[in-house]
């Protein structure tokens, strides 16, 4: 026999009570009965991100909402700032070059965090960027931006501050009014612990102006008309991913049940216990300044982290990541973020120390594993 775990990056695990409210009986998109649905999950994800604004629902991937931002905000030939510091800030520059902005890409050393100091120097180079795209958890790298910091500068200017929180909403706190946000952009699958297929972005008072005076091609993912209809009728334009809302409607209420910094503590002492389990086994991090949702690991010297990924899912159970871009087959990632637990997080530190020492790493066999267990006890 065995069980199966996956501890990637995304998707994460779902809870049981979530599938089940996602196989519930199926009922129409424009009915009083969906409709009262909708708003109570808006107003939960309004509390995640930390904001009195509406949350837009888009049936698509995370993917959609950071397109979304990008169609609705800079028109063609307007300036776009795009930090690129992992496969995910990448996909910014990719966003606003596909809709003719004028691109100044930001390449920071992947696993280093853009810095404050770095978006004034970017933000005094083009002062008249419409956006700065940032990433507020940088999966493929692990790396946290301080994105309250780089907010103090941009709620000063003219330049919006477009964040993909994808992997950083229902992880870490986020507080979009508060720090002074102007677009936030997630998914479901990540920390809000429901299958693929549901993106979320919100946006500040001051950008309706501009996304009224925006000029470029936009449809589904128009959001005047999401807003119209959300705030009209309690409904969206086209039609809604009823199964996967009603999926969000119990994840979110189980978050609720543990109360939201409980569920951030949480995540905060896996990723910790994580971090001292590769330091045991004398591996290093990838970023300077990790997140909490991720914990991306450099490989042992010689050996190949499709390889070991591969023995972790097939022979184990465990599933885990590999690297991305030029980091693929150097690092391994371990994903904790949403539906994980202290005793899940043990499981997948010891498929990770077994499947090192079937490929040859020598080390001392369940370090990893007790300074894991004494990072969650209090005692590292």
């Amino acid at each position: 026999m065995q069980k199966r775990y996956m501890f990637t990056p995304g998707p994460t695990m779902v809870p049981a009570e979530v599938l089940l409210a996602e196989a519930a009986p199926m009922i129409h998109h424009r009915t009083p009965q969906f409709s009262r649905i909708l708003r109570e999950v808006t107003d939960g994800m309004k509390e995640l991100f930390g904001t009195e604004q509406e949350v837009f629902i888009i049936a698509g991937s995370g993917t959609a909402a950071m397109e979304a931002a990008i169609a609705n905000t800079c028109s063609p030939g307007e300036k776009a700032i795009c930090v690129a510091g992992g496969k995910f800030g990448e996909r910014w520059a990719e966003i606003c070059d596909a809709y003719g902005c004028e691109v100044n890409v930001i390449e920071p050393e992947w696993g280093r965090s853009f810095s404050v100091e770095q978006a004034e120097a970017a933000l005094s180079e083009s002062p008249q960027a419409r956006v700065l795209c940032i990433t507020h958890s940088e999966t493929s790298t692990g790396a946290l931006t301080d994105v309250e910091g780089i907010a103090t500068l941009t709620r000063e200017t003219g330049t919006l501050l477009v964040v993909d929180s994808i992997t950083g909403v229902g992880v870490h706190p986020v507080r979009m009014d508060q720090w002074g946000v102007d677009v936030l952009v997630s998914g479901s699958q990540k920390g809000c612990m429901i299958p693929p297929g549901l993106a979320f972005i919100a946006v500040s008072p001051r950008t309706w102006d501009v996304i009224e005076g925006c000029t470029s091609p936009r449809y589904y993912l128009d959001l005047r008309a999401m807003r119209k209809n959300l705030q009209g009728k309690t409904t969206t334009p086209f039609t809604a991913s009823v199964s996967l809302v009603r999926a969000l409607h119990k994840a979110l209420e189980m978050m609720r049940e543990e109360g939201h910094e409980n569920v951030f503590a949480r995540h905060a002492r896996l990723a910790e216990a994580t971090r001292a389990a590769m330091r045991a086994l004398g591996l290093k991090l990838v970023p300077e300044n990790p997140v909490n949702g991720v914990t991306a690991v450099w490989a042992p010297e010689g050996i190949d982290t499709g390889e070991m990924t591969k023995i972790m899912r097939d022979d184990y159970g465990v599933t885990i990541a590999g690297g991305q871009g030029h980091l693929k087959g150097k690092i391994f990632r371990i994903g904790h973020m949403g539906y994980v637990s202290e005793e899940d997080l043990l499981v997948a530190i010891s498929a990770v120390e077994r499947a090192l020492r079937e490929l040859g790493y020598e080390f001392e066999f369940g370090s990893g594993l007790a300074a894991a267990q004494r990072a969650l006890f209090g005692e590292a």
